[in-house]
């Protein structure tokens, strides 16, 4: 073989070589530039109206192709389709990346309701209260609807002002309060949401008017009011502090023994006083016992861990015993476990009976005191 053959040889397989090695580069570009450009399924696009032929209508979706929407959801979406004309924008979402004619699948209405529950997600963040028309109310609180969606209002997430107070928790009597709300429109805002589940918690707590605005600006941690007391109820009192404005009084901040029934200690109508302890997204909340002498710092200068104490059984529980401390305004536990059994616990107490008790554990500054029942025969009662 001559010397020029063999040139020309390793002339066309570099030839070859550099050919290969272009279209293996402009492959690898151009699924690149798919890949960084192609919508996935469930992604929302956007477009515009190309044209419509019978019932499909073809959307210009740029570097993504052609979308097309027909079938199914050309039906479902016909009250949109017919403000849409040549040129319109619209976002849809991708139900299918590429059918058999080589168009990418789209759905207007999947699209609406991913927006919508975008907008009430953001709604939820932004804490931005809107008028809800209610729809119907039940024993666990007010059903509304926002967008077609189905929501709900909980008892536990009305405020002070629309709060049913009825004593004794009776749910018949809650129920009917709730009723006096159907028809009305109340300013919520959103607390949670369910897209799976198309479910709205809404709450009326987060929302501050103007008023109520004004009136809080007056008051502050520490300040000592005076009110009337509007409702007593299970966990607690509601005592108005000014016009527009109520407080909450916690069943655990009325006394600082322990409070069974509110209903015991107060009524309605009658004026106390009380110092506020918080003060936080549009709710104050009271203390009646903080005006009162804290009886955990002259017990702790009196007592310590070890020593025996005279306590009245206030209440008896799987958890165990209450006892309401001799000569002291405070309460401790003598837990199950110090008896060995719920059962030999209810056989040894009785409710209202005095008995010793020993101090396992005294915490004066979170006001906890653990007991332990001294075993002394029928002499250890009174």
């Amino acid at each position: 073989m001559s010397v020029d053959a063999t040139a020309e040889e390793a002339e066309n397989a570099s030839r070859r070589w550099a050919g290969e090695a272009t279209r293996r580069l402009m492959d690898a570009l151009f699924k690149s530039v798919g890949t960084l450009g192609a919508p996935k399924v469930g992604e929302l696009v956007s477009g515009k109206v190309l044209s419509r032929r019978g019932p499909y209508i073809y959307i210009d979706l740029g570097a993504c192709g052609t979308g097309v929407i027909y079938g199914r959801e050309f039906y479902n979406a016909r009250d949109i389709i017919k403000t849409l004309k040549t040129g319109s924008p619209v976002t849809a979402k991708v139900i299918e990346l590429e059918n058999e004619d080589g168009y990418t699948e789209l759905s207007l209405c999947e699209a609406g309701k991913d927006k919508m529950w975008q907008e009430a997600e953001d709604l939820m963040k932004s804490k931005t209260p809107v008028p809800l028309f209610v729809l119907s109310a039940n024993k666990g609180g007010l059903v509304m609807n926002w967008q077609g969606i189905s929501g709900f209002l909980p008892v536990s997430q009305l405020t002070a002002k629309h709060y049913p107070r009825v004593e004794g928790g009776d749910k018949g009597k809650i129920l009917s309060e709730l009723q006096k709300f159907v028809g009305e429109t109340l300013d919520v805002t959103i607390l949670d949401i369910d897209p799976k589940e198309s479910k709205l918690i809404f709450s009326e707590k987060n929302v501050e008017s103007d008023e109520l605005k004004e009136a809080l600006s007056k008051y502050q941690m520490g300040d000592v009011v005076e009110g009337e007391v509007t409702g007593v109820v299970d966990f607690g009192i509601f005592v108005k502090i000014e016009e527009g404005l109520e407080g909450l009084a916690h069943i655990s901040e009325l006394d600082w023994g322990l409070v069974e029934n509110p209903s015991d200690l107060f009524n309605v109508g009658e004026l106390v006083k009380a110092k506020i302890i918080n003060v936080e997204g549009g709710k104050v909340s009271l203390s009646v016992k903080a005006l009162k002498p804290d009886p955990w710092k002259d017990f702790a200068g009196k007592f310590k861990k070890g020593d025996i104490v005279k306590g009245r059984v206030r209440k008896i529980d799987r958890f165990g015993v209450f006892v309401e401390i001799e000569d002291f305004l405070l309460s401790g536990l003598a837990h199950v476990s110090e008896f060995g059994s719920e059962k030999e616990m209810r056989e040894h107490m009785e409710l209202d009976t005095v008995y010793h008790f020993q101090i396992l554990n005294l915490n004066s500054e979170e006001r906890k005191l653990s007991l332990s029942h001294v075993k002394e025969g029928d002499e250890g009662k009174e």
